[in-house]
């Protein structure tokens, strides 16, 4: 007869909060990963969406707070701002003169 080992269930919460994967969830946590997604699925992912909220604000303080780099980087994804401008004054033909 085989002893069923509690897993903790708070510790795989954390662990998805911080994207762990499945494997190295399984492995901390002593399961297979096959028990872990079938038993553990839902809090993984309530996890990795907590985590991934938790890394936005962040990402949003630090933009608010007036870090540059992060204004920057949150411009290009959210608002499609790039690096390179475009330079439209320069894409009108030339005007064409066959009178020569």
């Amino acid at each position: 007869m085989t002893t069923k080992k509690k897993i903790d269930k708070e510790a795989v919460y954390r662990l998805a909060c911080i994207q762990c994967t499945h494997d190295e969830i399984a492995h901390v946590v002593d399961c297979s990963i096959t028990h872990l997604r079938k038993h553990f699925g839902k809090i993984i992912e309530k996890g990795k969406d907590a985590g991934k909220k938790s890394l936005r604000r962040a990402q949003w303080d630090k933009a608010i707070n007036g870090d540059t780099r992060m204004q920057i980087f949150l411009g290009k994804q959210y608002l499609g701002q790039k690096d390179i401008p475009e330079d439209r004054s320069h894409q009108t033909p030339l005007p064409w003169n066959d009178e020569e």
